[in-house]
């Protein structure tokens, strides 16, 4: 059963009053239990108390760099991390990602954009699953991980190995922004972890060969950009 179905417990780190008391209260009113934290020591303390089920997290906190809280969640767990700070620098970002957080909102920030963000982060990490099957469909594109084979709506799309891979990451990170350290990493390995125009040669050629093949367009804001970060398959 998905979490966004039911009450989802979230652990809320943010060390100003008012910005986390305005947060707790918004998302208490979309039936969200909201645990409040203002420094990581109680960040963690409360993590080991009740292991909530997604975690907003300043990474500014009084005590220690919110980095921490994100080393010593993921020592443990898979818990969705959603970064919340003032830092826009594309290597604050990069850095909160690498660690394992799994998206990044720069302040300021909407409310309404806050929520989506965490529901699509709850989704995520009830899904996708795969089938019976075992293909896992992200809207209208389904991916057999078993034979290797990508659709969209039954019909074959023809990647290379290495398109492939890189698809395959993207999807089995699905609603997740996954850096393009972390793709080349996977995909073309170590040694290549700097050479970010691999990553957007490989994304412009599966997007083209996806929207060849789609048809109803239905797949157009499949692949989403976080420009100098990297990329992440949108729930679609």
């Amino acid at each position: 059963m998905s979490v966004t179905h039911e009450v989802a417990a979230i652990l809320l780190v943010e060390d100003d009053a008012a910005t986390r008391h305005a947060i707790a209260t918004y998302l208490g009113g979309h039936a969200h239990d909201v645990v409040e934290a203002g420094d990581a020591a109680s960040a963690m303390g409360a993590w080991e108390a009740r292991r909530p089920d997604l975690i907003v997290l300043d990474l500014g906190l009084p005590d220690e760099d919110g980095l921490v809280v994100i080393r010593h969640i993921r020592r443990e767990a898979t818990t969705p991390i959603l970064v919340l700070s003032a830092r826009d620098r594309e290597a604050d970002k990069v850095a909160a990602l690498d660690l394992g957080a799994d998206d990044y909102v720069t302040k300021p920030f909407g409310m309404a954009e806050l929520r989506a963000r965490i529901d699509a982060l709850l989704r995520r990490a009830a899904g996708p699953a795969a089938d019976a099957s075992g293909v896992v469909r992200v809207g209208d594109l389904s991916v057999d991980f078993g034979r290797r084979l990508v659709a969209v709506r039954e019909r074959p799309v023809h990647l290379t190995p290495r398109e492939y891979e890189v698809l395959k990451v993207l999807v089995m990170h699905a609603g997740r922004l996954v850096t393009h350290g972390r793709l080349l990493r996977a995909v073309w390995g170590t040694a290549y972890s700097q050479e970010a125009h691999y990553v957007h040669v490989y994304v412009s050629q599966i997007r083209r060969k996806l929207e060849a093949a789609d048809d109803a367009g239905t797949l157009s804001g499949l692949i989403v950009a976080e420009p100098g970060v990297g990329y992440r398959i949108a729930l679609l």
